[in-house]
């Protein structure tokens, strides 16, 4: 059975930082893209970011300027995929999700939420002002 597991959420002041952990099973981890989501309340899913298999190449969302303040990665002895996050806004709050899901479509849409059909179950990250 393919499993994510996030781990690492929490509460924390605006400017510090996080770090999230995507923890797998069930599947050849270096074969797949990771991405990691998020979801605010009320507002749609959106992608932050995503690491390829091979080469580690990444992507990141510009639009709200996660780059430069987040960083992801991944260990391939492990199979687990973090989320280095830093100077955290309270626009940062949501729950966030790991994915993961088919090599091409992935490859194609890597910030697409619909590219990803495995889903983690969640770890709520709250930014206090």
């Amino acid at each position: 059975e393919v499993q994510l597991v996030e781990s690492g959420g929490g509460l924390v002041q605006a400017g510090g930082s996080l770090r999230l952990s995507c923890s797998t099973s069930g599947f050849t981890f270096d074969d797949y893209a990771i991405g990691w989501f998020r979801q605010a309340p009320g507002k749609e899913r959106e992608g932050v970011s995503c690491i390829s298999p091979s080469d580690g190449s990444v992507n990141y969302l510009e639009s709200v300027n996660v780059k430069g303040r987040f960083t992801i990665s991944r260990d391939n002895i492990r199979n687990t995929v973090y989320l280095q996050m830093n100077s955290l806004r309270p626009e940062d709050t949501a729950v966030y999700y790991c994915a993961t899901g088919n090599k091409v479509v992935v490859t194609l849409y890597p910030l697409d939420p619909w590219s990803y059909d495995v889903w983690g179950q969640g770890a709520q990250v709250t930014v206090s002002s």
